[in-house]
């Protein structure tokens, strides 16, 4: 627990400002007031400002979410549907959010992660290099359906 008391105008201040750093959640956002030991109703007086401000917007969020997750740590659809509803986001915004991601980027970044990953690991048996290279995939939350297509692609090259 913070031992600095915050009147509702510092923690709107250090909200703002944790906000305009990064995207936000609303869960994350309420989770930072309850550690700086901010009342329900100073919670909710602080979203409702950050929301009415535009420092705070969930679909703003779920699509620069999903754009960077894809982009930069090449996670596939059904990883970023996951975290994001972990992260309470609506429905509507996890659909717009997937949108974010052109479908012919989303099948390059796959295919490169794909083979990257296949020759990278180095396995001589192919049914066991075949699995590793399958469960990486997976993990990383692309469609089963690209993964299998892929691995048989990979397998008869």
């Amino acid at each position: 627990m913070n031992s600095k008391v915050y009147t509702v105008e510092e923690a709107t201040k250090k909200l703002e400002h944790y906000c305009s750093y990064q995207d936000r959640c609303h869960d994350e956002v309420i989770k930072k007031l309850k550690s700086l030991g901010m009342v329900p109703q100073a919670v909710d007086h602080i979203i409702v400002h950050l929301i009415e401000d535009n420092f705070l917007n969930e679909e703003r969020f779920a699509c620069s979410f999903a754009r960077g997750k894809h982009n930069i740590k090449k996670w596939g659809k059904f990883r970023i549907e996951n975290e994001l509803k972990l992260r309470n986001i609506s429905k509507y915004n996890i659909t717009k959010a997937l949108k974010e991601i052109p479908h012919e980027t989303y099948i390059e970044n796959f295919h490169l992660l794909a083979e990257k990953q296949w020759n990278s690991i180095l396995e001589n048996n192919p049914q066991k290099k075949k699995k590793k290279v399958s469960d990486y995939l997976l993990r990383k939350g692309w469609e089963s359906y690209l993964v299998y297509d892929k691995m048989n692609e990979l397998e008869s090259a």
